[in-house]
């Protein structure tokens, strides 16, 4: 175990662009950890956002936190780039607007750090249902994710994190590629070096589940675009050579990656050979099995409860989402920057904390509005 008084200088970054219905609660969330606050700033770029978080941020009075307006959309990993190159702090982590941090889980990140050979360190994203959601297949899928995940890291093939509770050190914090899934892409060119990416599932986040169907499907299709787009810049990664790390890439990520060509393929082949009773049961079985996702989808949209239906929906929903990002990938659809998944109210700070708005407020004082010569404007609270 990492030794428990390594406390590094930490900085949270954070790409937002229309959050403001979570922006200053996440704030508050963030800066209220148990983490010490003078090993700790937030910084936060907006990336050209049309709404009301600009002014939500700038009523805020927290000497840790730091603003930067970008003018123009750049996506989410050339924002977090552009912050990293503000701070000297020593470790880097990344997050989301709707992401809440448990009180222990920046310190539970930063502690492996201890280790000079450790390069990053993903934490665990609970996911927990918002009104309207069906969490249920969500939830099993999210922790037979974090089984392999924990399994992978014992092996030190750990690949990918995940982007709302992601620590990097800041001297590795050098993204090669553009991509939209940047706590994979991030991390894996981390492993590549020759560092050990790690697997903390005590460094706890929660995050919402999309409140709609169709915000789940949107949200997953972007993803699935962004897969494509990590494999295909990534097919080094599968030469043999890399042995347990190309076996862990290629079995927990193109698989599941691939998993829609090869259930049409399936299903096709099945249809094909039904003079073959064992076919025959084949595609019954494949058949009952789709029509349970689309009563699912049916009940889904009707209002009614899912139940029995729920895994099947789910399964479908995730690899039709993957095949259509597939598409969008291969007509060049996909961009650096997307629109936010339609955020609840603003969730709440975890209780028991205190609050340091108070002794904070005597302690800023405001800096103007400052151009700097790509056009930026910095709305420092320092």
């Amino acid at each position: 175990m990492p030794p428990t008084q390594y406390v590094p200088r930490v900085a949270i970054l954070m790409s937002a662009h229309n959050e403001e219905a979570v922006i200053q609660s996440k704030v508050k969330n963030t800066l209220e950890t148990d983490y010490p606050g003078d090993h700790l700033e937030f910084l936060i770029g907006l990336d050209a956002p049309s709404d009301s978080t600009a002014d939500l941020l700038s009523q805020m009075t927290f000497d840790q936190l730091r603003v930067t307006h970008f003018k123009d959309r750049r996506g989410k990993l050339a924002v977090l780039t552009s912050l990293a190159q503000q701070t000297s702090a020593e470790i880097l982590v990344t997050t989301d607007a709707n992401t809440r941090l448990e009180p222990n889980c920046i310190r539970n990140l930063v502690r492996h750090f201890a280790d000079p050979n450790v390069g990053a360190v993903s934490g665990e994203e609970n996911r927990v249902a918002s009104p309207g959601s069906d969490p249920a297949a969500e939830t099993l899928y999210w922790r037979y994710e974090s089984a392999l995940k924990l399994l992978e890291s014992r092996l030190n093939c750990t690949l990918g994190g995940n982007g709302s509770v992601l620590a990097v050190r800041r001297s590795l914090f050098r993204p090669q590629k553009q991509t939209i899934i940047e706590d994979f892409q991030i991390p894996l060119e981390i492993r590549l070096k020759g560092y050990r990416v790690i697997y903390d599932p005590e460094a706890v986040a929660v995050e919402e589940v999309a409140p709609t169907l169709s915000a789940q499907f949107a949200r997953r299709v972007r993803i699935g675009a962004g897969n494509y787009q990590t494999l295909f810049a990534n097919l080094h990664c599968l030469n043999p050579l890399k042995g347990m790390l190309a076996f862990c890439f290629f079995s927990h990520r193109v698989l599941r990656w691939l998993a829609p060509l090869l259930l049409l393929i399936g299903f096709v082949c099945s249809a094909l050979m039904t003079g073959n009773r064992t076919f025959v049961i084949l595609l019954a079985a494949q058949s009952a099995f789709y029509l349970s996702a689309a009563l699912g989808y049916f009940f889904k949209k009707l209002g009614k409860p899912v139940r029995l239906f729920s895994a099947p929906l789910h399964f479908c929903s995730m690899n039709l989402a993957m095949l259509l990002g597939l598409l969008r990938y291969v007509r060049g659809e996909q961009r650096l920057t997307w629109n936010s998944t339609p955020r609840q109210a603003h969730f709440e700070v975890m209780s028991g904390s205190k609050s340091k708005s108070a002794s904070h407020t005597s302690a800023v004082s405001r800096h103007p509005v400052k151009t700097d010569s790509r056009g930026e404007r910095a709305l420092q609270s320092t």
